[in-house]
């Protein structure tokens, strides 16, 4: 039995806040978004506290705990957070304040059905954080699962016109990969050791097992993480789902939802599966390249901005899963930079996008044009988070896209080549999609709109901190993740490839 962590801690309050703010009675239902931000606030705080305290050269996995759930089962509550956990759960934290704040009048009547809105988010948070912090296989399955639920009422009942298309393909997908996905636990189960325990990462890792039996339960893993992720071609739920979606639920969903996939083949993929994730690894840098052109070039044909946004992701996504199978140090760490870094960029295009589809009624791309002489506050930051979504040096994707790029030109050269048209592709679908929407004579029909407000000051102000302060400063992550994907190559296996060209020999002339 263990204490009560930090990390437990976390993960409750927001839950506890979901119940309060669900509760309020009539006479407070008015502050029930206001309740959500100071908990939301409060749990960023408190993942500020446990960044501090996490010793970077301290053991893999801290803030431990472990009770005994279902012992008949093996199941336990076991929690805990190496580097990449520790930036993901910090990114969810961070974002979550920010879309309630971006979401404060998504709700126009005051009543039962806001307070369900800002409540949904506190329970998604919750899950969010405990996806990310389970070290036990079952109970990570069940937040995997969980997190649909909280989503998909989100995206039912308070999105578009075509939200329930939406939601309920979201679902299917999801749970069609979730259950595949149970298959391979049990299966892992009755392949460990068992016991109280038997669901528990460390007891997994390293298990001997028939390459039959390994190749099918990776594939089951994979293909759930490959539906979350999303990968092509199991990626057509996404570009619906962040559609019709309220912006600040897009914004959960792929800024740190969609994480959820490629955390899980870093996690669960690798470290069990090592053999099976070196067999599949061809087939999967196929994948991911296809997921980046196919994306890109879709992206660039959209009319409408926010799907548009949406198919830059799956884009975005394939350079993740690249970096992951490259088998490299860079790769891998400039993977996790690169999913926290596409949080913050993702984010800051769905949420300026609302602002700018707000003020314009539409979404569709040609009905904008000359908005940065309408709106130049909202036109130069969209030029901002475009910038870093095509990965401009200085902001912040630029250095986990070189990373992903590095470790993969170590490995596998031609994947490299291939993945370089991935940044030209992006460089055309968002310099279009700017001069599309901004440039050109001012709009006479548009000229009592107001530019950015106060409260969208608040919601994009920390979002561009975080992308140009991770441009600057991307040690900020790759100092807590290195140590964890230095731990991952160990327990699958594989080295740095040694460099092709020797270094001179001391003394000789260069």
């Amino acid at each position: 039995m263990s204490s009560l962590s930090l990390v437990t801690v976390i993960g409750a309050v927001p839950l506890v806040g979901a119940a309060v703010v669900a509760a309020l009675p009539e006479g407070l239902v008015a502050r029930a978004k206001h309740i959500a931000l100071a908990v939301s606030v409060l749990t960023l705080g408190l993942v500020v506290v446990m960044a501090l305290q996490f010793d970077k050269n301290g053991p893999q996995f801290q803030f431990t705990e472990q009770h005994h759930w279902i012992e008949q089962f093996g199941v336990s509550y076991a929690v805990g957070v190496d580097g990449i956990a520790l930036v993901l759960i910090a990114l969810a934290a961070a974002l979550t304040p920010v879309c309630i704040l971006a979401a404060w009048h998504d709700v126009p009547e005051v009543g039962r059905r806001e307070q369900n809105y800002f409540a949904l988010i506190l329970v998604l948070e919750t899950f969010m954080v405990g996806v990310f912090a389970a070290t036990d296989v079952f109970l990570f399955y069940v937040f995997f699962e969980a997190m649909l639920i909280p989503v998909y009422f989100l995206i039912g009942s308070f999105g578009a016109e075509q939200r329930q298309y939406a939601a309920v393909k979201f679902l299917l997908y999801s749970l069609a990969g979730g259950l595949i996905m149970l298959v391979a636990v049990i299966a892992l189960y009755f392949a460990g050791p068992g016991g109280p325990d038997g669901f528990l990462l460390s007891n997994l890792t390293g298990l001997h097992m028939g390459v039959g039996a390994e190749r099918l339960m990776f594939l089951g893993f994979f293909f759930a993480f490959a539906v979350k992720a999303p990968m092509f071609p199991v990626h057509t739920w996404l570009p619906d789902a962040a559609a019709e979606a309220p912006p600040p639920v897009a914004v959960l969903l792929v800024g740190v939802l969609d994480k959820v996939g490629t955390f899980g083949m870093i996690r669960f993929c690798l470290p069990l599966f090592p053999d099976a994730a070196k067999w599949a690894t061809p087939t999967v840098i196929v994948l991911a390249l296809i997921s980046i052109i196919y994306g890109a070039l879709l992206a660039i044909g959209q009319t409408d901005i926010m799907r548009l946004i949406a198919y830059t992701s799956i884009s975005h996504f394939g350079f993740i899963v690249m970096g992951i199978f490259a088998m490299t140090s860079p790769g891998q760490s400039g993977s996790t930079l690169y999913m926290v870094n596409h949080g913050f960029s993702t984010a800051a295009l769905f949420l300026v996008a609302a602002m700018l589809v707000k003020r314009r009624g539409s979404r569709r791309i040609p009905d904008f044009g000359g908005w940065q002489r309408v709106t130049p506050l909202i036109a130069g930051v969209f030029l901002v988070a475009g910038l870093s979504g095509l990965a401009l040096p200085g902001l912040s994707s630029f250095v986990s896209e070189f990373l992903v790029l590095v470790g993969t030109f170590a490995r596998y050269p031609a994947a490299g080549v291939i993945g370089t048209l991935g940044i030209i592709l992006a460089a055309i679908y968002i310099l279009l999609m700017y001069q599309r929407m901004m440039t050109g004579p001012k709009p006479e029909s548009a000229t009592t709109i107001k530019d950015l407000t106060t409260r969208e000051a608040w919601v994009v102000a920390p979002i561009l901190v975080a992308i140009i302060g991770l441009g600057v400063f991307p040690n900020l992550v790759l100092h807590v993740v290195n140590p964890a994907v230095k731990s991952t190559m160990t327990v699958v296996g594989v080295t740095d490839p040694a460099p092709k060209v020797a270094p001179a020999a001391e003394g000789t002339s260069k």
